[in-house]
């Protein structure tokens, strides 16, 4: 089906770097490159964008397409009526889970960031080709919705790449294996991302399913097939959401008021959140992750290789930490498996693109300390003079205040454009103008700096330098065949 004229938009300065399509299309086949062992060519085969409802708080606003790419990977675009003559390409969070792309992932996130359409930038977005974790994957269909785009609408005047959440790790990913192409992206915004990396990044929920079976013993009951932890859930499992939700709600009576709790249930609900810092508003999301987001990683990605350990790590904050340390079960990463995660979603900081994170201080998702890890990470590269941070005193993970989101993206597109580095004082007073739009409020805190990712998750024996892969490591590992995790 061919789509429809591309939308109008307002006339650009002469030093507008736009090409018709065919010639952008030509450049991106002459600029044609590898992610590791997942390649980002353009899809060979790919449907159109095909103009769609945009979400309400564009109607009128804006001209919003879907398609599906060579791969599989369903995404979703939208052009402002009056396009500033910029795109965002979005990474979007998760990992969902799922053999096929979700068609509804994309589009769910341009509502959800519609403020930055409305701010007059181009929106594209990609579900990815399948669920599960690979960040490498998702960073190759990241770069090839905006080649498509590219090849749509022409070349914008400036394309930056936003993630948030995991999408945070796709983007920073994606930004240090295309962000050195001329042209392909100008500067990255980082929105509560997931900075760590896979192989630090999740150890508190490794950490959380250890202490949560050592208190518990329902996850698996002793009267269920065992299976040992790090897989999260044993390949062929039928458990449910809701059915591991009844576990955590017999263990801790998380669910109840404090009055309607058992004194067992209290005592073991404060143990668990005592020793692994996770906040009690999380605790069931964060358990479900190192449950089925486990198994993803475990039995699907990495063929039943373990990529966790806890050898070395003591257990403190509970009412008895002798006993859960004698008791916890305990294992060590097979290091192919570690290498794999490793080479996959972890960061060398070798970034050469200005770098604007957003990151709400009381985040129970994705600590703030992840930005810790992310600075030093840049710092050992040699490249935190491209990094701005900035920090609000929110208490969310999904969203943040539009106002914040708006004004964030204006300080990256000046800090681009004139070449002048802002700081978070200056970022923080600007916000007042967008809120005066949004007003949805500014909250942030510029005086504030995260504490070392250590100080929050127990670090693994040789865990505190950073990068936790150097680009020496990186370059070494993807001559090895099969390396990562396949897309």
């Amino acid at each position: 089906m061919t789509a429809p004229p591309a939308p109008r938009h307002d006339t650009r300065p002469a030093h507008r770097r736009s090409r018709p399509a065919v010639v952008a299309a030509a450049l991106t086949a002459v600029l044609l490159g590898t992610l590791g062992n997942v390649s980002a060519a353009p899809a060979a085969v790919a449907e159109q964008p095909v103009a769609a409802d945009c979400p309400p708080a564009l109607a009128g606003k804006a001209t919003c397409y879907t398609g599906r790419d060579a791969r599989g990977a369903h995404y979703t675009m939208a052009v402002p009526h009056r396009w500033n003559g910029s795109l965002v390409v979005h990474a979007h969070g998760g990992p969902d889970l799922g053999d096929a792309s979700d068609p509804a992932r994309s589009t769910e996130d341009l509502e959800r960031w519609a403020v930055l359409v409305d701010q007059g930038y181009a929106w594209a977005a990609s579900s990815y080709r399948r669920g599960g974790y690979g960040a490498r994957m998702a960073a190759a269909d990241t770069e090839n919705v905006r080649r498509l785009f590219t090849e749509r609408f022409g070349r914008p005047e400036h394309t930056y790449l936003h993630g948030q959440s995991w999408g945070g790790n796709v983007a920073a990913k994606a930004a240090e294996t295309y962000g050195r192409r001329p042209g392909a992206y100008d500067g990255v915004l980082l929105t509560n991302g997931v900075l760590g990396g896979g192989s630090r990044g999740y150890d508190y929920r490794v950490d959380l399913r250890v202490v949560y079976q050592y208190y518990c013993h329902n996850h698996p009951r002793p009267t269920e097939p065992q299976y040992p932890l790090w897989q999260g859930l044993r390949p062929g499992s039928t458990m449910t959401t809701a059915g591991l939700r009844a576990r955590l709600q017999e263990c801790t009576g998380h669910a109840s008021d404090p009055a309607e709790r058992t004194a067992l249930q209290q005592r073991n609900l404060d143990d668990i959140l005592a020793v692994t810092g996770i906040p009690e508003r999380t605790l069931e999301s964060h358990l479900r992750f190192a449950t089925f987001t486990f198994r993803d990683i475990v039995s699907d990605r990495l063929g039943g290789r373990n990529p966790w350990s806890n050898r070395g790590v003591r257990y403190s904050g509970s009412h008895d930490d002798k006993a859960l340390n004698a008791g916890v079960e305990r294992f060590s990463a097979d290091p192919t498996a570690r290498r794999d995660l490793s080479w996959d979603s972890d960061l060398t900081g070798q970034v050469s693109l200005p770098v604007l994170t957003l990151h709400a201080i009381d985040d129970p998702t994705a600590f703030v300390e992840h930005e810790a890890a992310y600075r030093a990470t840049l710092r050992g590269a040699g490249r935190d003079h491209n990094l701005v941070q900035t920090f609000t005193r929110e208490h969310e993970h999904s969203s943040l205040s539009d106002s914040e989101y708006a004004n964030s993206l204006a300080a990256l597109d000046s800090w681009v454009r004139t070449g002048r580095k802002p700081g978070p004082r200056s970022i923080a007073a600007s916000c007042a103008a967008f809120d005066a739009r949004y007003g949805e409020g500014c909250f942030y805190d510029p005086g504030f700096r995260p504490a070392p990712y250590a100080s929050r998750v127990r670090p693994r024996p040789g865990g505190l330098a950073w990068p936790a892969m150097t680009a020496a490591r990186e370059r070494a590992w993807s001559r090895i065949e099969g390396v990562g995790i396949a897309p």
